[in-house]
């Protein structure tokens, strides 16, 4: 496995944060509810997760204890902090010890600027399911936002707003990831022009495993900037019946008066969506470019580059 390959990942908050709980949701296909039964992280948890075939993800999810968090900023410190590519910090959103945690990212903060200082930071305000008001939500959201990029400036890092019983985990973790994927942009660029060739609304790409969101074109906006993670948690949780039945999910085509759309496995690491609402074009024609497009997107997808 070639260094290039693979991305150390560190997952670190206080304990009992919820990062066992959505990293079990995301990378071991737990639904949302079993993840309560789980125990605490003790030390770190190590895992390589293959993504997209050639990408490995090097997970560390770490102990957030006192004890563990100390010996992390101190007699671990360089073998914690050193090779890091992503850096994602838990906070909760319903904490009573808010100072407390701020310390110990800060501390993390620093370990991370001096032994990898080209890791990208995201910090996930989890747990928001309990803020019941959205607008209180939305200014929890702003207020933690502006409080952590101030501490970590000049250097920048992504908040994003997260709950293990909607769809904001999954849009947090396509975005983290979609920053790891080798040959985005051309990715990102082809599938721009077969959404153009199809004519269709929209065409968006999973990764097969985890149902994460890695590219997607658009050529007719829709007012749910939400959808596409709604779309990988529905068919996650429809995946799992299946598998609970002995039975394999492979595609599914849903269609109406207003649009038809459908999904279906595409290269050997990804499921595609596509979305129509023109009568004038025919689905069968369309699943055909999808198909001749299928071998030109397997090879830009297990491209290093």
């Amino acid at each position: 496995m070639t260094t290039k390959s693979l991305k150390k990942v560190l997952l670190m908050g206080k304990s009992g944060s919820g990062k066992t709980s959505m990293r079990s949701i995301i990378f071991a296909n737990f639904l949302a509810k079993p993840t309560m039964r789980l125990g605490p992280t003790l030390n770190v948890d190590h895992d390589n997760v293959k993504f997209l075939g050639n990408l490995v993800l090097n997970l560390w999810d770490c102990g957030g204890q006192d004890a563990f968090m100390e010996a992390f900023f101190n007699s671990e410190r360089n073998n914690t902090f050193s090779g890091v590519h992503v850096l994602i910090y838990v906070f909760d959103a319903d904490s009573h010890e808010h100072k407390k945690d701020i310390d110990q990212f800060q501390s993390c903060l620093e370990s991370i600027n001096d032994l990898s200082p080209d890791a990208r930071i995201f910090c996930l305000i989890h747990k928001m399911d309990l803020i019941k008001n959205e607008e209180e939500r939305e200014r929890l959201l702003e207020e933690r936002r502006q409080e952590l990029s101030k501490l970590a400036a000049p250097r920048k890092l992504t908040v994003f707003r997260t709950s293990i019983w909607d769809e904001t985990l999954y849009k947090a973790w396509s975005e983290i990831v979609y920053r790891l994927v080798p040959n985005v942009s051309l990715l990102q660029e082809k599938l721009e022009k077969l959404c153009k060739l199809c004519g269709a609304d929209e065409i968006v790409l999973f990764e097969k495993a985890t149902f994460l969101v890695i590219s997607n074109a658009i050529s007719r906006k829709h007012p749910d900037k939400h959808r596409f993670e709604k779309v990988s948690n529905i068919i996650k949780h429809y995946k799992l019946t299946c598998g609970k039945t002995q039975a394999r999910f492979r595609s599914m085509e849903v269609k109406n008066s207003k649009f038809m759309a459908f999904v279906d496995v595409f290269t050997s690491n990804t499921y595609i969506m596509v979305i129509m609402s023109n009568p004038r074009i025919q689905c069968a024609a369309v699943k055909q470019n999808v198909q001749f497009a299928r071998s030109f997107f397997e090879e830009i997808i297990k491209s290093k580059r």
